[in-house]
């Protein structure tokens, strides 16, 4: 008889709908299908509904709507037609804020709407920095980490953390465009991406240490990938190395998700760490998807991927 998992739960990333005709990403060269991409997440929702049992939750791991709803005044519209098709899920979801929300949102409003899924009681970093954790099962723990906490983006640009971030990005990235990685020995320091604060940091290690004293097994999520070999060089949390010294200074974390590289990517590191960078949602040609549901086990997570997203087997 094979063997039940303990739980599963869904994955998918990048969904960046607009209400708007194709277009293409930043580079002009790959093609975004805002529209359809609605489509593809209502599928992946009614997909969920009907496994038997459910997912437990979903990690919607950021970038809900495109940068150009901001353009056209349709932010909150946009976003209420995503929310309203992951309303229809049995389970609670989980989300990363990424740079797309931010284009459309302060953190303020961000903190007020449906994408705030950190509980009102949940003990994280100071500040108004996103992160959190929470414990589907025993000796598993799930952490949400805040990409952004270090950006421009979403901050006013009179506060004291809005002038921290520029000052680090135009020390790193001396280009007239800042979202430029043109000619830069560290190319993730783009005004796309962003970073963790050492608050943030320092909390991080604080839950990971818990889950070392509690054997448990650790699954990270954000909207940034932290390891070079799940992503090209650009697409990369600026500081994504101290994030990976954290996680590699305990034997707890079995695996980090992330989206923002519409690609995806994969890579086990040195320290038996998956890192799973998923496909995105908004290049998924409409006669495919790009969502999946992990399902968790003692000694591995078996990851049944749909559309672009392949299977995989990942032992801890």
């Amino acid at each position: 008889m094979e063997e039940a998992p303990l739980f599963s739960f869904g994955v998918i990333a990048d969904i960046q709908y607009a209400d708007a005709e194709d277009g293409y990403d930043f580079w002009g060269c790959r093609r975004r299908y805002y529209r359809h991409s609605l489509r593809l997440l209502r599928a992946a929702v009614e997909a969920w509904a009907a496994e038997r049992p459910p997912p437990a939750f979903v990690l919607q791991l950021g970038d809900t709507i495109d940068g150009v709803n901001a353009r056209r005044g349709a932010a909150e519209g946009a976003l209420e037609r995503v929310l309203a098709a992951l309303r229809r899920l049995p389970a609670p979801v989980h989300h990363a804020w990424g740079n797309h929300e931010l284009y459309n949102f302060s953190r303020d409003r961000l903190a007020r709407s449906g994408l705030n899924s950190r509980p009102a009681a949940a003990a994280g970093p100071a500040g108004d920095c996103q992160a959190y954790q929470f414990s589907p099962a025993p000796r598993f723990r799930f952490v949400v980490l805040d990409a952004y906490d270090l950006s421009v983006l979403g901050r006013d640009a009179a506060a004291p953390r809005y002038r921290e971030a520029l000052r680090l990005l135009k020390e790193k990235n001396p280009n007239e465009n800042l979202n430029s990685p043109a000619g830069l020995k560290e190319p993730q320091f783009v005004e796309f991406n962003g970073g963790f604060s050492q608050a943030q940091l320092d909390w991080f290690n604080e839950v990971l240490k818990f889950s070392d004293e509690n054997q448990e097994k650790v699954v990270v999520m954000g909207h940034l990938p932290i390891h070079p070999d799940s992503s090209d060089r650009v697409c990369l949390a600026w500081n994504y190395e101290d994030a990976l010294s954290v996680i590699h200074a305990h034997q707890c974390v079995v695996c980090f998700l992330a989206g923002h590289l519409h690609d995806g990517g994969y890579c086990l590191d040195s320290h038996g760490v998956h890192h799973l960078t998923l496909e995105g949602v908004i290049e998924t040609p409409p006669e495919s998807n790009a969502f999946g549901t992990i399902y968790v086990y003692d000694d591995k997570m078996i990851l049944k991927g749909r559309g672009r997203i392949s299977d995989r087997v990942m032992y801890y």
